[in-house]
């Protein structure tokens, strides 16, 4: 499958970067955060940090609508699988916590959907209580804020695509206070990433 996503993106993209690469944890249970600007961003992520960068696969996390259909087909080989934001329980997060036990990488798209507008980071509460229930259950996960851009808002054909990893950041304590501490910390490391992407195509 990772060979189709590379000549999908070779042949759209005039070139692609990865920055940042020296913060992705190679091994370990790992939460990636990344902004969401595109549907190629699910094609991106697989190309920075996949298989043939460390040997595992990106795991998508997104709702049960997007899972439907042909598009619901294709996402599945990339990886995904569905959370119901109709009911947002902690057993609808179980299969998310199961893959972290399992030292995999999930990716979680704090935002919640795509927004071309890059002005603001709306951030939902998802990604940090995922990160505290997995601390309930004794697995200290790492978050990689991750930065997306493209040259243009709506992706052109032989534009310039990048991807900016950042630092990783930990959960601090327990409670709702951690977790909206870490909310804000990954909000300003996202706006970072995705900053230096854009200094990269030019989409400043």
């Amino acid at each position: 499958m990772w060979a189709t996503q590379d000549l999908a993106l070779r042949c759209y993209f005039k070139s692609t970067k990865v920055l940042g690469i020296e913060h992705l944890p190679r091994r370990g249970p790992v939460l990636l955060a990344p902004t969401h600007r595109s549907r190629w961003d699910a094609l991106m992520l697989p190309m920075a940090a996949g298989r043939r960068i460390h040997g595992r696969d990106c795991r998508f996390m997104v709702t049960t609508t997007e899972m439907e259909g042909l598009q619901g087909w294709f996402l599945e080989r990339l990886g995904c699988f569905a959370i119901d934001q109709s009911k947002p329980g902690t057993s609808s997060l179980r299969f998310a916590l199961d893959l972290l036990g399992q030292g995999e990488q999930v990716v979680v798209f704090p935002e919640g959907t795509i927004r071309r507008d890059q002005r603001e980071l709306n951030l939902e509460p998802g990604l940090p209580r995922l990160a505290s229930l997995a601390q309930l259950k004794g697995l200290r996960v790492p978050v990689v804020p991750v930065g997306l851009a493209y040259s243009h808002p709506i992706p052109r054909w032989w534009d310039r695509a990048a991807l900016c990893f950042g630092a990783p950041l930990l959960l601090n304590g327990t409670g709702k206070t951690a977790a909206a501490e870490l909310e804000e910390r990954l909000a300003k490391q996202m706006r970072s990433a995705e900053e230096a992407a854009r200094a990269w195509v030019g989409n400043s």
